[in-house]
């Protein structure tokens, strides 16, 4: 399976469970560092399971409400409402 090696985001290569056993920690760095989409262990010829990496978590201070907020109308034109504050 010399393909793995020089492989860069290439479909998803099947490898049987005894191979994976052999191999798995290089496998799991190859995924980890994108070098692969992913592996399909397979068992007796048949997917079994599937190594992805990890998604990467979101940066929470920039962005984190990106569309969750809809502007409806013009924000810089006055409103046709009496405050409580102007009516002093």
């Amino acid at each position: 399976m010399d393909h793995l090696k020089k492989s860069t985001k290439k479909a998803a290569p099947e490898v049987g469970a005894t191979e994976f056993k052999a191999r798995c920690l290089q496998l799991m760095t190859a995924v980890h560092d994108r070098k692969l989409n992913s592996v399909t262990v397979t068992k007796r010829g048949k997917p079994f399971v599937k190594l992805v990496p990890v998604p990467e978590e979101p940066t929470l201070i920039y962005g984190c409400l990106a569309g969750l907020a809809k502007v409806v109308g013009d924000l810089t034109e006055p409103v046709d409402v009496i405050w409580e504050a102007e009516r002093d």
